[in-house]
């Protein structure tokens, strides 16, 4: 049985609490896919909703503490040392179209940096989590980064951008660079749950541009305690706030950086 800290439960009794309105909402998207009006706005409510559970618990539990929230924005906490980093429903689309594959991310950091992560996914009750020098877990299995080392048998995942977001051509470049050399690339909507994902091994790496800290904070302190690498896609060390990341196994790091590289080389 693996050890939770105090901290870690706190912040799974938070999560817990508010995965059980994401599922009853849930429940209901595919009712409202047939409405003229449609789902977005329920969607929305449903997100705001996780994140008032969250603050609520987590404020209860380490009052002095501030947050960053995604739809709340930043509050400061009386101690300057430790602030939450929330994102109540990572894969706000999948949710809106009733895919199941989303999920809860909470992030710690301290002093600046990220120190402890928890992602739920609540539809498959998979509950990833990481402490800083305690290692990382998917529910009470140690998780390490994959092992593999060749490019040819690996599998990656990426965000592609969509209508009036993001560097479309720069998407068709990587992605077209990266798959002629690797196993298959992935594109499943949630940040979140690809890093954790990373973190299992179930993928051997991941990138995306355009990414806010409440995307990364829990997945990066996830990778690197499975034994993994992150950093900036140009290998810079602001993973946690440069707005882009790239986090690999040990040792497809370098070469998938290598890769993008190379495709930004080839729009010059």
């Amino acid at each position: 049985m693996a050890y939770r800290s105090a901290l870690v439960n706190v912040m799974e009794a938070a999560a817990r609490k508010a995965a059980r309105g994401l599922i009853r909402d849930f429940g209901e998207v595919e009712q409202l896919q047939v409405s003229r009006k449609g789902p977005a706005d329920f969607v929305s409510q449903a997100d705001m909703r996780a994140e008032r559970i969250l603050r609520e618990e987590l404020t209860r539990a380490r009052p002095d503490w501030g947050f960053q929230l995604e739809e709340g924005g930043a509050i400061a906490g009386r101690d300057p040392a430790y602030r939450w980093i929330i994102d109540p429903l990572d894969g706000t689309t999948n949710f809106l179209h009733g895919i199941p594959h989303f999920a809860i991310s909470i992030g710690l950091e301290h002093r600046g940096e990220p120190f402890a992560g928890l992602i739920l996914d609540p539809v498959k009750d998979e509950l990833f989590w990481a402490e800083r020098g305690q290692g990382a877990y998917l529910n009470n299995h140690r998780m390490r980064v994959s092992s593999r080392a060749k490019l040819a048998d690996s599998l990656f995942a990426t965000g592609i951008p969509f209508h009036g977001r993001g560097d479309h051509a720069r998407a068709l470049r990587e992605i077209s660079t990266v798959m002629g050399e690797v196993s298959g690339i992935r594109r499943m909507g949630a940040a979140a749950l690809d890093l954790a994902y990373v973190a299992a091994g179930r993928y051997e790496g991941f990138w995306e541009w355009d990414l806010n800290p409440w995307d990364v904070c829990a997945g990066i302190v996830m990778v690197r305690e499975a034994g993994g690498l992150v950093s900036e896609i140009d290998g810079g060390e602001r993973a946690l706030t440069g707005g882009n990341i790239l986090a690999a196994n040990d040792k497809l790091h370098t070469p998938l950086r290598d890769l993008l590289r190379r495709a930004k080389a080839e729009a010059k």
